[in-house]
């Protein structure tokens, strides 16, 4: 009996061993797009009128406390399995202020994240912002950069770019979280978003070469279109250059088939995360481990027409209670 239970003990300490090697070499960064986040309140200025109580959806604080504790549900099991104190960063996109943030972090089991948030100029109120584990990942510093418009077009305008430059792990870490134009616009005017954020991925390397910089977002292109190439966003690691990027999203959509979102059938994948080529490297650090897009089966709509596609909060006006039109991703880092 005392030989069983030193093997029970035995055990047990190597288990606890393994895991304490996974919450300490393992960290996981996320992106997710939360669709339409917004209160029940109109903000000055903003063309909000849509989700109010009055409004086209009929937006109600029954319907938004759902939505609240729906993404909760999401976004405390991102990376969970694999990492157990969950993700240390998380960029999403289309919140609409400051206190939907407050209001979505008083969920008990999200609760520990804090967020960096700026008032962006989009018309329609919908923001960037960075939500983070303060037991992983310390911010420095963050600032909105505002995007120019292409050619004058003020009516597709990139959301701005939010920069958060951090720790993780014990090293210095950048992270721009973009939200690009629509489908509604042309390609050029994303690629000009590229060209923009290429810009500021310079600015940053100059200062520091070695600079650790994660490039999240809701592009609205796919892996290999022609604004990923204007970043310089690469499918392979061995393609990556100096000042460039690993697209991991590439192989995962084109040879596996698998994406974020779906429009008319077909699968797109919108929300990558790019890795600068300072994370590739094998040698001791932090690096690239692997990426995965988060697909679960309540995220997924079971009947109708759009069976199969992400079950988002509304399908037209009628609502669904779901979560997103959109999966989340998330990439693993490896120390």
């Amino acid at each position: 009996m005392r030989k069983l239970i030193l093997f029970f003990l035995g055990t047990l300490c190597v288990l606890s061993l393994s895991a304490q090697r996974v919450r300490k070499g393992l960290y996981s960064v996320a992106f997710y797009n939360l669709e339409n986040l917004f209160d029940t309140l109109h903000d000055a200025g903003k063309n909000d009128q849509d989700f109010l109580p009055d409004g086209r959806y009929r937006w109600t604080g029954e319907k938004y406390e759902a939505k609240l504790q729906n993404l909760a549900k999401v976004i405390g099991s991102l990376s969970k399995e694999r990492v157990p104190q969950g993700a240390a960063v998380i960029g999403v996109a289309e919140v609409e202020n400051n206190r939907v943030l407050n209001d979505l972090l008083r969920q008990p089991t999200i609760g520990h994240y804090r967020y960096v948030h700026y008032e962006g100029p989009d018309r329609r109120g919908i923001d960037c912002a960075l939500l983070y584990d303060p037991q992983q990942f310390q911010v420095n510093a963050s600032k909105l950069v505002l995007s120019e418009p292409y050619q004058g077009d003020t009516v597709h305008l990139t959301r701005g770019f939010l920069v958060v430059d951090g720790e993780l792990a014990g090293e210095r870490v950048c992270v721009i979280v973009n939200h690009w134009p629509s489908r509604g616009a042309d390609s050029p005017v994303r690629v000009h978003a590229a060209r923009q954020v290429k810009a500021l991925k310079d600015s940053l390397l100059r200062q520091d070469r070695r600079l650790k910089l994660i490039v999240m977002g809701d592009l609205n292109d796919d892996p290999m279109d022609e604004s990923l190439a204007v970043l310089g966003a690469h499918k392979q690691k061995k393609e990556v250059k100096k000042g460039e990027f690993y697209n991991p999203w590439w192989t995962i959509l084109e040879d596996d088939g698998r994406g974020t979102l779906c429009y008319r059938g077909k699968w797109n994948l919108f929300d990558q995360i790019l890795l600068s080529k300072s994370l590739l490297k094998k040698r001791r650090g932090l690096r690239y481990d692997h990426s995965e897009v988060f697909v679960r089966e309540y995220l997924i709509q079971q009947d109708g027409d759009y069976k199969g596609y992400p079950l988002r909060t509304h399908g037209g006006r009628r609502w669904l209670n779901g979560y997103s039109d959109h999966f989340p991703t998330i990439v693993y880092l490896r120390k």
